[in-house]
């Protein structure tokens, strides 16, 4: 008879990055909310600080082990990261601290070790130093891994798994997500997210099915459990019976054999039926992604998140350091289009040796423009590395969150002075690279008429305008319900940019995730837009969808949203026309 421990259970969440896998849990999260305090004899004292000795030697070892991965991998710089996690587990005053706590208070390791570490988080959460509160993550990854060892819990590390890993965690960041070996990451699953965090962003970069919002999934399921991961439908089974391992192998085999089908359409135009021609570039974070934008047909690369040059180490790098990685990539591209948004961080996105602050309200504070015109050293440092690389290949430049006209002003000010510095130098660069600003707060959108006087391109960046102009955290689970792409409103501002760059002879780009997503998709194709940015494991089931369409039927659906006051009346009208071209679609 089946135990209660391990029953078939199905959790049920947001379903962000397509496809079907079956694979062992790894989690990353320490729970501390579940460890279990027990008092224990003065005979056991010894005994309990061998246990917590040993498992402190065990995670200085794992983590020097680790350190020399990522070293050989991708090098110092990034191996450097975990010099902060070594100094915290050679602590002697921690050790010393937890042995006299065992010892003195007769309690279990565990217990006494977390309750250390917890007082030690609340003391650098309190510092005024920058550096030092944000030491806080390397507290907490310590802890996760020496509690792991004590809990006689063999993980496979995050950064080298040995074998397929469904990766579970309460959230991602890009830090983490950055540093993992990618080739037995198979699939994620979070308690929370919507269907554009970065989670959802980095599953269907790396086409990998990944489910979010799970609320407190993490709570109940155990490293090296067997889960079922189906990201077409939201679903996390956990301990699955052979009968359903069977079905989603089915499943699996089906998704995979269309998969395959779509690559067949690689070196083929993203035309439709009536010879509207459509251009598919890629989004990439870094050059190694360049191996699947060429794979999957894209013709070009529409967004270059330079921000993840930046993380993962402790400094901050070179004007050689980012010329030498963007060469990389135009010499890989052979010829074309690349376009480099300068760093955008904040948000989610947060670099210790820069010294951030913590906010309120992180996406609505001081990020990407803003952070960039205020550390002008730091900014043009990249621009000069952006223009020194333009001299080798098809290059754009992009600036994100522009608000207002000044930014841009000031923005091309410091632009033109990068410029004539190079010139003075005699170093090569080209003269006329195009200029653009990512429309992605509703402001710029209204007033994208005074904004095409100043840049030769706009990009769309739709995930942050429908952030921005829905009022809802696209990271927030419990609110994902309203956030919604096909909101009329949201659908107005892109028209009102579309139209102004048809007038003004603008170039309108959109490279958000409405780009992958075949309903918002034609409503993009029918208010004129003809060059969008995606994950490239995207790119062949949209072209499948352009090639078996009409403009004409995507000019006759843009003009029935005068009649659709809801999103819900949005998806009504397109869904059956999404039914008949791709027979899958959820």
């Amino acid at each position: 008879m089946e135990s209660e421990e391990n029953k078939e259970i199905i959790y049920s969440g947001i379903p962000v990055s397509e496809g079907v896998t079956i694979a062992h849990v790894l989690k990353l999260d320490a729970d501390e909310s579940s460890i279990v305090r027990y008092p224990i004899s003065k005979s056991k004292v010894s005994e309990e600080v061998s246990r917590f000795e040993n498992a402190i030697l065990e995670t200085r070892k794992e983590l020097l082990d680790v350190q020399q991965k990522i070293s050989k991998a991708m090098g110092e710089n990034h191996a450097s990261i975990f010099n902060a996690h070594l100094l915290i587990i050679e602590d002697f005053t921690i050790i010393e601290e937890v042995i006299k706590l065992i010892t003195n208070n007769l309690e279990n390791a565990e217990y006494v070790f977390s309750s250390v570490m917890q007082k030690f988080t609340k003391v650098f959460n309190e510092m005024e130093d920058q550096y030092l509160k944000e030491r806080v993550a390397d507290i907490k990854d310590v802890t996760r891994r020496v509690l792991s060892s004590l809990d006689g819990e063999k993980k496979a590390d995050i950064f080298d798994p040995q074998e397929d890993v469904v990766i579970l965690a309460y959230d991602l960041a890009p830090s983490e997500t950055t540093l993992m070996h990618k080739k037995h990451v198979v699939g994620f699953a979070t308690d929370i997210g919507g269907k554009t965090s970065h989670t959802a962003i980095m599953a269907r970069s790396m086409g990998i099915p990944a489910v979010v919002g799970l609320h407190d999934v993490t709570k109940q399921v155990k490293t090296g459990t067997q889960v079922i991961l189906d990201g077409n439908t939201g679903r996390l089974i956990v301990n699955p019976t052979g009968s359903t391992i069977k079905k989603y192998e089915d499943k699996r085999s089906i998704y995979e054999d269309y998969e395959h089908k779509l690559e067949e359409l690689k070196d083929l135009e993203a035309v439709t039926l009536d010879g509207r021609v459509i251009q598919l570039n890629a989004n990439i974070e870094v050059p190694e992604d360049i191996v699947s934008v060429l794979s999957h047909g894209a013709q070009g690369i529409g967004l270059y998140r330079t921000e993840y040059n930046y993380m993962n180490r402790e400094d901050i790098p070179t004007e050689d350091d980012l010329f030498n990685l963007y060469k990389q990539v135009i010499d890989e591209m052979k010829g074309l289009p690349v376009v480099f948004r300068t760093m955008d961080i904040g948000g989610d996105k947060f670099l210790c040796h820069l010294n951030l602050p913590v906010e309120m309200n992180p996406f609505l504070g001081w990020r990407a423009i803003r952070f960039c015109l205020e550390r002008t050293d730091i900014f043009k440092t990249q621009i000069r590395a952006i223009l020194r690389a333009s001299a080798f290949g098809n290059t754009s430049i992009m600036f994100p969150m522009i608000s207002n006209v000044s930014e841009i002003i000031r923005t091309r000010q410091i632009l033109k002075k990068c410029m004539k510095e190079l010139k003075v130098q005699e170093i090569p660069f080209d003269h006329d690279i195009k200029v653009g600003i990512m429309v992605e707060i509703p402001s710029a959108a209204l007033v994208a008429d005074v904004f095409a006087k100043h840049v030769d391109f706009f990009s769309l960046g739709t995930n942050d305008l429908i952030q921005y102009t829905l009022a809802v955290d696209r990271v927030n689970e419990k609110i994902a319900y309203l956030y919604q792409p096909l909101h009329p409103a949201v659908l107005k501002l892109i028209a009102n940019v579309s139209e102004v760059g048809i007038n003004s002879k603008t170039e309108v780009h959109v490279c958000g995730g409405m780009a992958s997503e075949p309903d918002s998709i034609l409503f993009l194709i029918g208010m004129g837009l003809t060059k969008f940015s995606l994950a490239p494991f995207s790119i062949p089931k949209i072209k499948k969808l352009i090639r078996s369409i009409k403009y004409s039927e995507t000019q006759e659906l843009v003009a029935k949203l005068a009649e659709c006051g809801t999103s819900e009346e949005v998806e009504e009208v397109v869904n059956p026309i999404l039914k008949r071209v791709l027979p899958n679609f959820n």
